[in-house]
């Protein structure tokens, strides 16, 4: 009588321990957690993109007070050469010189100040781009934000079926013989978690095959039971 309350003992842990395998299943597939793990990579890569486009357009910037200081240069040498040029007094071959002079610089001037002007529009697509991005980064923030929220609260409504699954094995064990006990925990992980089986009409409840009248009266002398085809333990 033991060994048959035992074995019935078995069946409920086994039924404990496969509704404890769901539960880990359940809490390790939420649909959320592949939405979170997409959201982070995006937010990760628009982080990323944000932070190259504040380096680009920091340098942009730099890129325009520099070439704005040596254009004021440039200017004001233009203008002090052309003065210099106006206010006459100047040998022939001088004034010939001074006026390719400030022909150079001139043209000078128009090259920086087309670079400047270029250097801006970069500046301000940096600045549309950025902002968007910015903004991107932010929408992302949000979501993956909410989806840890959603995640945390599964986790937790999952967690509480768990420990109360977990309290309900803890008091079956002990009705069970320690050497069966350890045989289905042998056989639950070579046989995809179901480690014992109801046999019932003839047929095993853990590979589904039928065992005829003789090799039930075999497997009965065996301790315990076992299907002949895949060995997990028979309860009659």
């Amino acid at each position: 009588m033991e060994e048959l309350t035992s074995l019935a003992d078995l069946l409920d842990l086994q039924a404990v321990d496969l509704e404890i395998d769901r539960l880990l299943h359940e809490r390790e597939s939420l649909p959320e957690l592949a939405s979170y793990k997409e959201t982070h990579n995006r937010l990760q890569a628009s982080t990323h993109r944000m932070e190259e486009l504040q380096a680009q357009l920091r340098d942009t910037n730099l890129a325009i007070d520099k070439t704005n200081g040596e254009l004021e240069i440039v200017e004001a040498k233009v203008s002090r050469e052309q003065m210099r040029l106006y206010a006459g007094g100047l040998s022939a071959r001088d004034a010939d010189y001074m006026r390719r002079e400030v022909e150079m610089l001139t043209r000078k001037k128009g090259e920086m100040e087309e670079e400047v002007l270029e250097l801006m529009e970069r500046g301000e697509a940096h600045e549309v781009e950025l902002e968007s991005s910015k903004a991107d980064v932010a929408r992302l923030t949000e979501i993956k934000a909410d989806l840890e929220a959603s995640i945390t609260e599964a986790w937790k409504a999952i967690d509480a079926r768990l420990a109360g699954k977990e309290e309900r094995k803890a008091n079956i064990v002990p009705l069970i013989a320690g050497d069966l006990v350890e045989l289905y925990e042998e056989l639950r992980k070579a046989k995809g978690g179901v480690g014992v089986g109801r046999l019932a009409d003839g047929v095993c409840g853990g590979c589904h095959l039928r065992i005829t009248a003789a090799e039930e009266l075999d497997v009965m002398e065996s301790d315990p039971p076992r299907c002949i085809h895949c060995r997990r333990i028979l309860v009659v």
